[in-house]
């Protein structure tokens, strides 16, 4: 990777503090943003009769992070992450995606990463893919072909390596040869869940694995929710599939709404519990969305839209709106005479006849005796694809 030009001393304070500091801790931002890491790590570390060094700050807070910031041991943490072939982000540094910097002072003091790609490069056209553990086969399925769609279109796919949706959106980038992101809630060398350690290994090798604790960290049920604020931060949209209502996808998608990113949603059955907490998304301020073309739509460049939608084009649809008013006079049984339709059409006996055998010659009517009628194949066929957009 590119050399930096952050000390070495920052990037040490900022290793000590991860270990100290829980994730999204505003309280610390907000001294770090007014003392830097060194300092302060300085004046957390440094003894004296000073009983509010952090105004504002609980003593209990102070307490903790004073206590783990002596049993802190960055050396050790940096050393174990090169060792893994990783690396220690900070801001400053040439690879920080500069729109985490929107999270205020809940902005990471660092990210571990491991993988070969550069995060600021790929963060600035990826997508978060998140919904639910306990997913459906319906889930799954479209979690991994909106992540394949995206990977075949250049986009990066953005998850947190858990069961279900997540682990679905990274396999759908993997199987097309995409890029794909793992943001953890633990050290990026502590795989988590246990059952995914092939699937993060995988993602490691082939995109990135990324988290805000040091090495050897285990995740909380805290840290899961703290987790999203940096998947929503990182991504230009995050797209819920499957959700119920009290949901940490949810707060994913929040999050990406206060920061100004796109919130999406894949509507599913209006029974299912699973898609109960995305369609309360979709009818705030969500957008719905079925496909990659669609999510490109929202977050992609201007003018690349989605391609229209439509029913198949029957042969009745391409006929000129005098003829199709004469045809639509036609009744559904029985031959009928010539005047009759007429009367039904609105149109004199000879322009009615003119129309009929044209569509006689169309192949929509055929003649009985005096009588027209429809013929029994005429609707039957379509120029659209069995399936068709």
């Amino acid at each position: 990777m590119t050399t930096t030009p952050v000390p070495s001393d920052e990037r040490l304070a900022r290793a000590t503090l991860s270990r100290a500091v829980e994730p999204g801790d505003e309280h610390a931002g907000r001294w770090l943003r007014r003392y830097g890491a060194t300092g302060f790590l300085d004046r957390l570390l440094r003894t004296g009769d000073d009983p509010a060094p952090f105004p504002g700050t609980g003593a209990g807070r102070i307490t903790s992070w004073r206590q783990r910031a002596t049993d802190a041991r960055p050396g050790h943490d940096l050393d174990t992450i090169h060792r893994l072939g990783g690396r220690f982000l900070v801001p400053g540094d040439t690879e920080w995606p500069r729109q985490l910097d929107d999270l205020g002072d809940a902005r990471p003091l660092g990210l571990w990463i491991r993988g070969p790609a550069d995060l600021r490069t790929w963060a600035l056209r990826s997508v978060a893919l998140v919904g639910a553990r306990a997913c459906t086969p319906y889930g799954a399925h479209t979690a991994a072909d909106l992540a394949a769609g995206l990977s075949r279109q250049g986009w990066v796919v953005v998850s947190g390596a858990a069961y279900g949706i997540d682990g679905a959106a990274h396999r759908g980038a993997l199987a097309a040869g995409g890029a794909t992101v793992a943001v953890l809630a633990c050290g990026v060398d502590t795989p988590y869940p246990r059952g995914h350690d092939g699937l993060i290994r995988r993602v490691a090798e082939q995109g990135l694995v990324v988290g805000e604790l040091p090495p050897d960290s285990h995740p909380t049920p805290t840290r899961f929710i703290l987790r999203n604020r940096v998947i929503a931060a990182l991504t230009r949209g995050t797209v819920v599939v499957e959700a119920q209502h009290r949901s940490g996808s949810l707060v994913t998608a929040r999050a990406a709404a206060r920061l100004g990113r796109h919130t999406m949603g894949v509507p599913g059955p209006v029974t299912s519990a699973l898609s109960a907490g995305v369609h309360e998304l979709l009818r705030g301020d969500a957008t719905l969305v079925t496909d990659a073309d669609e999510i490109i739509e929202l977050v992609g460049d201007i003018g690349q839209l989605a391609p229209a939608r439509r029913g198949p084009v029957l042969p009745r649809d391409l006929l000129a709106p005098a003829t199709a008013q004469v045809l639509e006079a036609v009744p559904a049984r029985g031959p009928t005479p010539t005047t009759v339709i007429a009367r039904r059409a609105g149109t004199t006996p000879d322009d009615t006849l003119a129309k009929l055998y044209e569509l006689h010659s169309l192949g929509f009517l055929e003649r009985r005796g005096e009588g027209w009628q429809l013929t029994n194949t005429a609707t039957e066929a379509s120029n659209a694809r069995r399936g068709g957009t």
